[in-house]
């Protein structure tokens, strides 16, 4: 069985860990980290696919939010017999990150 944290670990010691854990040196690790993270902007930017899956781990991607316009004279559900005004929001993308089977019995 594998080592428990009770506290989450930093980046310099996650690097450490897998660096222990494989052989690798820690630049190496470093680089493997940080080309990990370049694939995910690569894939979840502007005009790009905005889908990234990591086999067995997660899945991360972007959700597109439409404008809402503003609305005045709605109820408010914390005060009932009041109204309230809602202001206009812009159109947004958003991260969504989802676990995938894996993961999810990992943390079972």
């Amino acid at each position: 069985m594998k080592k428990t944290y009770q506290d989450p670990l930093s980046k310099s010691q996650i690097v450490n860990t897998l660096s222990d854990e494989t052989g690798l040196t820690r630049k190496d690790v470093n680089a493997v980290l940080n080309s990990l993270g370049d694939l995910i902007q690569a894939h979840v930017k502007p005009r790009s696919c905005g889908v990234f899956k990591l086999p067995g781990m997660f899945k991360i991607s972007v959700v597109k939010k439409p404008a809402t316009k503003a609305r005045k004279g709605v109820p408010n559900p914390f005060r009932p017999g009041e109204t309230m005004d809602i202001a206009a929001k812009p159109a947004s993308r958003r991260v969504k990150i989802l676990p995938l089977k894996n993961l999810k019995d990992m943390a079972s």
